[in-house]
């Protein structure tokens, strides 16, 4: 029980802080997005603002989601949710979390695949004028992944200690 717990304490600690500082990240979407703008009204338009815009949402989003999980923001459906207990919540929570960890164990299956595609072939790049390379973004993605399958083992976890009666806190 103590290893769990420890477990539970490191993967949360660490994607609090990842999510904290990750969350400053639609300042930098923000940021190029007003270049792109400023850019195209007053000098030449810049080829590259739109796609890093892109890799800076799926950086914001992928490396975001662990945080947003452990914070419990992930839309739920409450008709009968929000007035079960605590103990009932734990009880489907533990259930359906099962199933977001073998999709998660998939994509991430999926992520490395392709992403080891994109390094075998010399770098595989956008075929977009700009044409970066896609390795890097695809990166980041498999680490937003696997931060979120650690994360949903941790809720997984938190649920089970719940439904044993251990106070976990109450669930959002």
């Amino acid at each position: 029980m103590s290893l769990v717990k420890r477990y539970i304490a490191f993967v949360d600690g660490m994607n609090y802080r990842i999510g904290r500082v990750v969350m400053y990240g639609i300042f930098v979407m923000m940021a190029i997005l007003l270049w792109s703008s400023i850019s195209k009204t007053f000098f030449n338009p810049a080829l590259w603002t739109l796609e890093m815009a892109q890799f800076a949402m799926v950086a914001y989003y992928v490396l975001g989601g662990p945080y947003s999980i452990q914070m419990g923001s992930n839309v739920r459906m409450d008709l009968l949710y929000g007035e079960w207990s605590d103990h009932r919540k734990a009880q489907v929570d533990a259930m359906t979390v099962i199933f977001l960890i073998v999709y998660l164990v998939f994509l991430l299956w999926g992520g490395w695949e392709s992403f080891m595609y994109s390094i075998s072939y010399g770098g595989e790049r956008s075929n977009s004028v700009w044409r970066p390379y896609l390795w890097p973004i695809k990166a980041i993605m498999l680490v937003g992944i696997f931060l979120m399958l650690l994360q949903a083992i941790s809720e997984f976890f938190k649920d089970v200690l719940r439904i044993r009666g251990h106070d976990m806190g109450a669930k959002t």
